[in-house]
């Protein structure tokens, strides 16, 4: 009775109006639009800086075109001190890095807090404080600040319960949904990335024109809504609605119950995998460092794209701010693509390995062009940019997500499923590490050459793609020992009908 009791106190309040009147695949996609919405905010959110950067540096602008002298994108923006002195790239560069650094030290600490508490409420506290501190910083517009170690403790905070987001989203995810088609299922729900990262660009953009602050304030709002709607409606996993995955139907609480990411019927107790254990894991030391260089290429482009296009002459123009962040877009539209086909092609080659090195490896050209031939004119730096895109995110979204999950309940663990938010922590933790580093690096280096911020960039897209190689080689030998066993089972079967 206590725990049902239990159970009860468990289940999302909203929920418990409903009693059990949904079926499995209510609730699937019920958690599906949930969890899609709240890491679209939590991008959102995460995008704003990137298209304030323009507003508050704008004094390195300075060129020609084919209308005379531009020195910003718009007369009456002067920056905002500190960031409009002769190192306000770097100072930029310096928030972006301790947001996060704190974000990735965060996440190490978020995965293990979140195999044990409830996820709901773990990722409710997340969305809020993000929202909070988020618009923190935007206040700093109308309070008239101008100390740097405001903004920078503010993006430190904020970086904190940011990384709350990505380990509860994929663990409640994971503990819906089956290795079935798992790379096109979260292909397609990882595309929350790309379109909080467009949704934040185009609001951010839009509301420039009242003022940065608003840029921070109306999505910290959304955010903090759609956080409350979490609170209300998200059902963790299946016991909490006392549903048996494998067969759709309701079942009695029992003291175990059956992991929905391993063989039906298999039956394991809860129990949270340790930190150290989960990196012994295998597969998850080499797909934590290849996304380090992944994410390191994915958040240059996050953080800095919009100010690099807006900085850029592109057709012999320099575009506005507004423009800049609007047609930075594209990048992620790319990368909803890219995370789509590359969850899509795992699937089919049953190869998470091959499958991300090809398409790091696809990104190193794709970078090289863009770089190039980008500035000729707003149609090539479209198409180049929605390429680039493509290969970047498609990797990192399939690492951050079916790749994940797969190792979170792998067959060394004996079907214990309390591991998925401790090893997606490891892996997009470690990742983040290199996202705060390519920004940082970015915003010292672009000052000299952005031809060398593009050169570091092919670098870390190489190296993403040869820490995978010894995986990738046992993806192939498999699949060579595959072929022959089917080779051999079909000419056997072809003797025996013939005898």
């Amino acid at each position: 009775m206590a725990q049902s009791h239990d159970m009860m106190s468990r289940r999302p309040p909203g929920l418990r109006l409903f009693g059990r009147s949904g079926s499995l695949r209510t609730y699937q996609t019920l958690v599906l639009v949930l969890t899609f919405f709240a890491y679209t905010c939590f991008h959102m959110t995460r995008k704003i800086t990137s298209i304030v950067k323009s507003a508050l540096d704008p004094q390195t602008k300075v060129g020609f075109s084919h209308w005379g002298r531009l020195h910003t994108s718009n007369t009456l923006n002067i920056g905002w001190l500190p960031f409009n002195t002769v190192d306000g790239s770097a100072l930029l560069g310096e928030i972006d890095v301790a947001f996060l650094a704190v974000y990735s030290a965060g996440m190490f600490f978020a995965g293990h807090i979140g195999d044990r508490m409830d996820l709901r409420i773990f990722l409710t506290i997340g969305m809020l404080g993000t929202a909070i501190f988020t618009t923190l910083f935007g206040a700093g517009y109308w309070m008239n600040v101008h100390s740097f170690y405001y903004f920078l403790v503010i993006q430190m905070i904020s970086g904190l319960f940011q990384s709350i987001g990505w380990p509860s989203v994929v663990a409640v995810v994971g503990n819906w949904f089956g290795k079935s088609k798992r790379g096109l299922i979260m292909g397609i729900w990882n595309a929350h990335t790309s379109i909080g990262n467009i949704a934040g660009s185009l609001l951010a953009a839009f509301l420039l024109k009242f003022g940065w602050g608003w840029s921070f304030a109306i999505p910290s709002l959304i955010m903090a809504f759609v956080g409350l709607i979490v609170y209300i409606f998200l059902p963790v996993n299946p016991e909490a609605m006392e549903i048996d995955i494998d067969s759709g139907e309701f079942n009695c609480v029992k003291d175990t119950v059956k992991d929905p990411l391993l063989e039906p019927g298999q039956e394991v107790k809860h129990k949270a995998v340790g930190f150290l254990e989960a990196w012994r894991i295998p597969g998850v030391a080499p797909f934590a460092l290849c996304l380090f260089f992944s994410k390191l290429v994915a958040y240059t482009f996050l953080y800095w794209l919009p100010f690099y296009i807006s900085h850029t002459r592109i057709g012999g123009e320099y575009l506005s701010d507004a423009m800049a962040g609007s047609l930075s877009t594209i990048f992620d539209v790319g990368g909803v693509l890219g995370g789509v086909l590359a969850g899509h092609i795992s699937d089919r080659l049953n190869a998470r390995a091959i499958t991300a090195a090809s398409f790091m490896y696809c990104a190193i050209p794709a970078l090289f062009l863009y770089r190039t031939y980008g500035s000729m004119s707003i149609v090539w730096n479209i198409c180049l940019m929605f390429i680039t895109g493509m290969f970047v995110n498609g990797p990192y979204a399939l690492i951050t997500t079916a790749v994940s999950a797969d190792l979170g309940t792998h067959s060394s663990l004996n079907g214990n499923s309390r591991a998925l938010a401790t090893v997606t922590a490891i892996i997009d933790g470690t990742g983040s590490v290199g996202a705060a580093i390519g920004p940082l690096l970015t915003g010292y280096i672009s000052s000299k050459s952005w031809s060398a911020v593009f050169t570091m960039l092919m670098a870390a897209a190489l190296l993403a793609g040869l820490l995978l190689t010894k995986l990738v080689c046992a993806e192939l030998k498999g699949k060579v020992h595959s072929d022959a066993t089917k080779d051999a089972t079909d000419a056997q079967g072809t003797y025996s009908n013939e005898v």
